[in-house]
């Protein structure tokens, strides 16, 4: 590095006070494996070393960022915020704006309500602390906001936002990808057999993902105490490579092969589990409201999948005692699931087909059409922990013989996208993030005047077979 870049990074990094940089290292240390995957060597040790140099001087030497190549980065911390991606506008952080035309936030970071007393900037343990899904009651949302970060950050004793105007930021700004697109011969017509699929970003910020997770942990841990019914938690031994899945059932029991007693898969209709706990329902209210599933499938049952590293769920098509369409929520760690209408078996959790997504810690994958029925799926052996649950609506004729609804699942509607205006004046009033501004002007605007882009239209998507990028 020159002389003037290292005077230059210094001067960007004076903008910031010590906690604010080591946010920014933590988080992206945690993504190192995705930032630097297809690197060269001297490119991960150049982004690593930038990456570390953001960390105050004092805390380097103790806390060592590392290069995924080394191992270092943990994939089980709870705290993991997902990938973020750069998305066709050139937005590189959350932003907040109430404009069409605004930036997005990508992935699984939310607006929080205080904010910084830095100028009014947003900080990023704000909107990585945000938890709306531990109570209805507005004062006791603030009140937890303000405990979370009161270590971190000084937080304004009364919220910018109402918690409405902080619902309505965070489903104005989920990214949504649901053009994909694998054509493959099936009765000699060309189709897409991932049609239908749909990838949701942003539903979930970090501390309702821990929360999440710590839930789910905590009921493995009843399961392994005898504490919910017999069918409800099972953990079948680990005999050879990507055997061994624990699961959690709640609403139904989905049996997956053919039993002893010489049932079908299925839903057992003689055999009843725990219900769906109130914090998934709370979960199953957000996805209805924010518009990633319908109204007309809103999910009466669950499984949450436990995957210790190497192992992994085969090829299958999901069973149609389950409505469409149906969706899987990813947390802990990032893994891809992969699609065709032949899937090839290669070994213990190796597996072989034409389409594969990743999904990023907190994002919710929507199947749905030839996505959920011309297309298998499958996910290979996965290199270390993950949770994924997935939620679904079963059909009425499988229900379980003395199976009620859920009263306080019935009704839901979704967020209306044309909304008062002056109900969330003050969204358009934030400011954005710093780093943000610094980013778009600098960083996003040179990038594309080397390209020959500045100026221009969006880009066009290219090949038909094109995957997430």
């Amino acid at each position: 590095m020159t002389s003037s870049e290292s005077e230059r990074d210094e001067l960007f990094l004076r903008k910031y006070n010590a906690n604010d940089r080591r946010i920014a290292s933590e988080f992206l240390s945690d993504w190192l494996p995705f930032l630097t995957s297809g690197l060269c060597d001297s490119c991960n040790v150049n982004l690593t070393q930038r990456v570390r140099s953001l960390r105050p001087a004092d805390e380097n030497d103790k806390n060592s960022v590392g290069s995924w190549k080394d191992g270092v980065n943990d994939a089980t911390d709870t705290n993991s915020l997902g990938s973020w991606k750069d998305g066709e506008n050139g937005c590189v952080e959350p932003a907040v704006d109430s404009g069409a035309n605004g930036c997005s936030v990508s992935d699984s970071i939310g607006v929080s309500a205080p904010a910084a007393s830095g100028g009014g900037r947003l900080s990023w343990a704000d909107m990585a602390q945000e938890d709306e899904l531990g109570g209805d009651d507005e004062s006791e949302v603030t009140s937890r906001l303000s405990t979370v970060n009161s270590s971190s950050v000084k937080v304004a004793s009364t919220p910018v936002l109402s918690r409405d105007q902080r619902e309505y930021l965070r489903f104005s700004n989920v990214q949504r990808k649901k053009d994909f697109a694998c054509f493959e011969r099936i009765n000699m017509k060309l189709v897409n057999i991932v049609d239908g699929l749909e990838l949701h970003t942003g539903v979930f910020s970090a501390a309702e993902q821990k929360r999440i997770v710590d839930f789910v942990y905590e009921h493995e841990e009843m399961g392994k105490n005898g504490k919910l019914k017999a069918r409800t938690y099972t953990a079948p031994q680990k005999w050879m490579r990507g055997k061994g899945r624990v699961t959690i059932q709640f609403g139904c029991c989905y049996n997956y092969a053919p039993d002893k007693k010489g049932n079908p898969p299925g839903i057992l209709q003689d055999e009843l589990v725990d219900p769906i706990p109130h914090l998934f329902k709370v979960i199953i209210r957000r996805l209805v409201k924010w518009h990633v599933l319908p109204t007309t499938c809103v999910p009466d049952s669950c499984i949450v999948n436990i995957y210790d590293k190497e192992d992994c769920i085969p090829p299958h098509i999901d069973n149609h005692d389950f409505l469409r369409p149906f969706c899987t929520v990813s947390f802990l760690s990032e893994c891809n699931i992969v699609f065709g209408s032949n899937l090839k078996i290669l070994g213990p959790g190796e597996f072989s087909g034409s389409f594969a997504i990743p999904l990023p810690v907190g994002s919710v994958l929507v199947l749905n059409g030839n996505g959920a029925d011309v297309a298998k799926h499958c996910v290979p052996a996965v290199p270390t922990k993950r949770i994924s649950i997935t939620f679904r609506k079963m059909d009425e004729s499988k229900w379980p013989v003395g199976y009620t609804p859920e009263r306080d699942l019935q009704g839901l509607q979704p967020l209306s996208y044309e909304v008062d205006r002056s109900k969330h004046s003050n969204i358009s009033k934030i400011k954005r993030p710093a780093i943000v501004q610094a980013a778009r002007s600098e960083n996003n605007r040179d990038r594309l005047k080397e390209r020959g882009l500045f100026g221009r239209g969006p880009r066009r998507e290219g090949p038909l077979n094109r995957r997430l990028t």
